[in-house]
C-alpha cells in the first residue's frame, strides 16, 4: 500500500565472511492513492540511544573482475542524445569494492518500533538515467521522485513481492515531481521509464532505521544498534542476497568484510 503526497543478468553466489564478529508504452498516471494505516497513540517509539549503541562497518568486495560496463544507445530521444555517456550500472566495482549494495538488519531488534525519518530520499532524472542507482528508505519515510531533464519521463515502480506498492506517473520535463510513501517492506523493487527502455533504479524499504546503501568503494556503516545479535542481510540486484549473524556491543564498532564469489555472467 502507498500513501500518496502528490505534488505539481545472472545469478552468483553471495558469501559473508564477517572480520571480527563475522517497459509498457505510453505515459499513464495511477496506482496506489489509498491512505495507509497510522499508528495510533499507543504506539511506543523506541528512539536511539548513541550514547550506548554499537556500529557495523564495512565493504562489500567483488574480488574477481566484473563484467565491462556497456554503454547505452539514447539517440531515440534527442534530448537524451546530448547527455553524457550513460554506462551499465549493474557492476560498479571501484577497486575491488562493490557499489549499490543494500545492506540492513532484517531480525534481532525484539519487536522494537522506531519511527520513520520526515526526510525525503530523492530519486532524481537526470541525464536520461535515475541517479541514485539505487536508494533505501524505511517504511513509512517518503520518497521524492523528480524530473531535472528536458523530456517528459516515466517513473514506474513495479514491486516484486507487495503489488499493491506499484506506481506509474508520468512527469513533465523540468519540473515534475511525485513524492511517495512505501508502507510494506521491500527489497530492490524495480523503477523503469516506459519512454526510455534503458533507464532502471531500485528501492529498497527496510523495515528499520538501521540499514545502508554501500558508497563507491564499496562501504557502508550502520550506527545506533542496542548491544545484541542481530541477522545482517545483504542484497545486489544481480547477484542476490545472503545473511548472516552480527553481534553488536555497547560504545563499539563491529569491523565486517563481505565479499561476492563467483563468476558474474
Amino acid at each position: 500500500m502507498i500513501r500518496t503526497l502528490r505534488s505539481t543478468a545472472g545469478r552468483g553466489a553471495l558469501v559473508l565472511m564477517m572480520g571480527g564478529a563475522l517497459l509498457s508504452t505510453g505515459c499513464r498516471k495511477n496506482g496506489g492513492n489509498a491512505t495507509g494505516p497510522k499508528p495510533g497513540p499507543a504506539t511506543a517509539y523506541t528512539q536511539i540511544d548513541y550514547a550506548t549503541s554499537g556500529t557495523i562497518t564495512g565493504t562489500i568486495r567483488f574480488p574477481k573482475t566484473p563484467p565491462s560496463r556497456v554503454r547505452i544507445d539514447m539517440a531515440q530521444d534527442p534530448v537524451c542524445g546530448l547527455a553524457a555517456d550513460n554506462l551499465s550500472e549493474q557492476y560498479m566495482v571501484k577497486d575491488g569494492g562493490l557499489q549499490n549494495v543494500f545492506v540492513y538488519v532484517k531480525d534481532g531488534l525484539n519487536g522494537k518500533v522506531y519511527l520513520p525519518p520526515t526526510t525525503a530520499v530523492t530519486l532524481d532524472q537526470k541525464g536520461c538515467r535515475y541517479t541514485p542507482h539505487v536508494i533505501a528508505v524505511m517504511v513509512g519515510q517518503p520518497v521524492d521522485f523528480t524530473n531535472s531533464d528536458a523530456t517528459m519521463h516515466n517513473v514506474h515502480v513495479m514491486p516484486m513481492v507487495n503489488g499493491d506498492q506499484n506506481m506509474d506517473v508520468s512527469q513533465p520535463p523540468r519540473g515534475g515531481e511525485t513524492k511517495r510513501v512505501f508502507l510494506k517492506p521491500e527489497t530492490m523493487m524495480p523503477v523503469r521509464c516506459n519512454n526510455h527502455p534503458w533507464m532502471q533504479a531500485f528501492i529498497n524499504v527496510a523495515p528499520n532505521p538501521f540499514f545502508a546503501v554501500t558508497d563507491e568503494s564499496g562501504h557502508f556503516e550502520i550506527k545506533g544498534l542496542p548491544p545484541g545479535t542481530y541477522t545482517l542481510v545483504a542484497v545486489h540486484e544481480e547477484l542476490g542476497q545472503q545473511t548472516a549473524q552480527v553481534t553488536v556491543t555497547s560504545k563499539a564498532t563491529t569491523p565486517t568484510q563481505m565479499s561476492f564469489i563467483g563468476s558474474a555472467q
